[in-house]
């Protein structure tokens, strides 16, 4: 089965994240690592309620490491594997512009 991470920051700029050949990373070490990646980046929730959703971490690290850290190898590559994790899905879809996931 495939199984990718897509980042999409607009038209012409996205960045692919093939894990079929990827050590998986556990849902527990997941988590952490996108915590960490969310204080470490100084993020905040989307929400005014401050609720934080699982896919909402996911959108706001993505969001907040920018170019800058999605276009790093290795940085890119913890990122699709912890968000590939998290959610439980094979394929994710990260569109930046809209701040939306799909699967």
């Amino acid at each position: 089965m495939r199984s990718e991470v897509c980042v999409t920051q607009d038209a012409h700029v996205e960045w692919r994240f093939e894990l079929d050949h990827a050590e998986p990373m556990s849902s527990g070490e997941a988590r952490n690592w996108l915590d960490a990646q969310f204080t470490e980046l100084g993020s905040e929730p989307l929400r005014a309620s401050g609720k934080l959703l699982l896919a909402d971490k996911v959108l706001v690290v993505a969001r907040d490491a920018g170019a800058r850290l999605l276009g790093d190898a290795d940085w890119g590559m913890q990122f699709a594997r912890a968000a590939r994790a998290a959610l439980d899905r094979p394929v994710v879809r990260i569109d930046l512009r809209a701040m939306t996931l799909s699967y």
